[in-house]
């Protein structure tokens, strides 16, 4: 015999009432499970980023020299967004191509790709100076306002937290607004700021 193995057990069931027994099974369940409610799910975002298709004039300004001492900085630029649909609208593509004061010129992506198990997107920028992904930024829109997080490292190798807001200004024009916060959270520098204006259809 098992040495985990109580007779005593095994005939329990023989010496209570069978209308008890019956009714312990059909007592119901506890308040506490009567009155749970199940969180609902996250909305499919799988085409919050259907607005944004097609071509934008864009006028954006970034700063020079993010979480430093030296005084702000403000570089301008101004020129165009493409973006295009890629899987039906669960992912897209943004190029971008400006240029400002000096000769500056500035070419760049943003890949954004919709995960349907956590129903979040990621987004993932690069340029052509660099030609490597940065580290994504994770979330999705609320009421047409978009928010995005996640963590990279300054040039110089400190860590940041990194906040990217999408924010509808008018029709077919939105504010794409980049911050890093160097202290956890607790405050936010903004480093770039780009204003779209759409001149063609999706």
């Amino acid at each position: 015999m098992p040495a985990m193995f109580h007779p005593w057990f095994a005939g329990l069931h023989l010496l209570l009432p069978a209308g008890l027994l019956a009714g312990m099974l059909l007592l119901p369940p506890p308040a506490s499970a009567q009155n749970a409610v199940t969180p609902p799910s996250p909305p499919d975002g799988q085409h919050d980023f259907d607005f944004e298709i097609g071509t934008w004039k864009t006028q954006m300004k970034v700063l020079a020299e993010p979480l430093s001492e030296s005084p702000d900085q403000w570089l301008e630029f101004e020129g165009t967004s493409t973006v295009r649909k890629v899987w039906d609208g669960r992912a897209n593509l943004l190029e971008l191509e400006a240029d400002g004061a000096g000769g500056r010129h500035i070419e760049g992506l943003s890949l954004r790709l919709y995960n349907p198990k956590s129903r979040q997107w990621s987004l993932h920028f690069s340029n052509a100076r660099v030609g490597k992904l940065t580290p994504p930024v994770y979330g999705g829109f609320t009421d047409g306002h978009g928010m995005f997080q996640g963590e990279d490292f300054l040039d110089d190798g400190r860590a940041v937290l990194v906040r990217f807001e999408i924010l509808p200004m008018a029709p077919d024009v939105y504010r794409f607004v980049q911050s890093f916060s160097a202290d956890g959270g607790r405050s936010w520098e903004e480093n770039w700021i780009a204003t779209d204006t759409r001149t063609a259809s999706r």
